[in-house]
């Protein structure tokens, strides 16, 4: 079953002669459960990529549709809802507010929709995460690989259709970048979560079932690594 499909998407900046074209005609398929990465050289158009995806930026041109809505024909109201409810977010550097503990930073974005607390879905996320005895504590006080655990929980509270994370690990160090590589996967796997994952690292990125290889704005390369069963 298809939950995203990106029709020849264009992120221009700049007119004329000084115009640079982050993406390039990008297009694609990505079906529910299924474990995406996207990689390629700094300026390549990733980052870009997944904002659009996120419904964080727009594009020039082009239509992306996540579970059969299309983005861009909802008003910035209706955006910001479904966003909340569909698109779970996990940045290389966190974006916790620092005055909420971890319960309140990963229900945070729920209760800002108007929904009421689903306890036993946070009490069920926190175990999971391994923050069971740091459900009080703010984001000062616990470790950076503690703060992104909070962040992917946040993410993915809501059950949202897909989860994008960027660079999730880049500001990590090498053992605590596999633990939450970890739990990424096992989002995937176990829970089936859609994951599409923009990374530097290679040897994480093989670890998904297709590779997306960008390129000047351009997807150059789409590989499949391994099967869904």
């Amino acid at each position: 079953m298809e939950i995203l499909r990106v029709e020849n998407v264009v992120k221009q900046y700049g007119e004329g002669e000084t115009a640079v074209r982050a993406l390039d005609g990008v297009s694609f398929t990505v079906e529910k459960g299924e474990f995406v990465s996207v990689i390629g050289p700094s300026g390549s158009g990733k980052s870009t990529l997944l904002h659009i995806l996120g419904g964080v930026d727009k594009p020039t041109s082009g239509k992306v549709f996540i579970d059969g809505t299309d983005l861009g024909a909802l008003s910035a109201d209706k955006l910001a809802v479904f966003r909340r409810r569909q698109i779970g977010l996990v940045y290389q550097f966190y974006n916790l507010m620092p005055v909420l503990n971890v319960d309140e930073n990963i229900a945070l974005p729920h209760l800002l929709d108007g929904r009421k607390l689903d306890q036993e879905r946070l009490d069920s996320i926190v175990k999971h995460l391994g923050l069971t005895e740091r459900r009080q504590n703010l984001p000062g006080q616990l470790s950076g690989g503690q703060q992104q655990r909070v962040s992917i929980g946040r993410a993915l509270y809501s059950r949202p259709a897909i989860l994008l994370a960027d660079e999730p690990t880049g500001n990590l160090d090498r053992k605590t970048g596999d633990e939450i590589a970890a739990l990424l996967k096992e989002s995937n796997r176990v829970q089936k979560q859609t994951l599409i994952l923009i990374t530097h690292d290679e040897r994480l990125a093989m670890q998904a079932d297709r590779v997306f290889y960008l390129e000047d704005g351009r997807l150059v390369r789409n590989e499949t690594v391994r099967t869904k069963m």
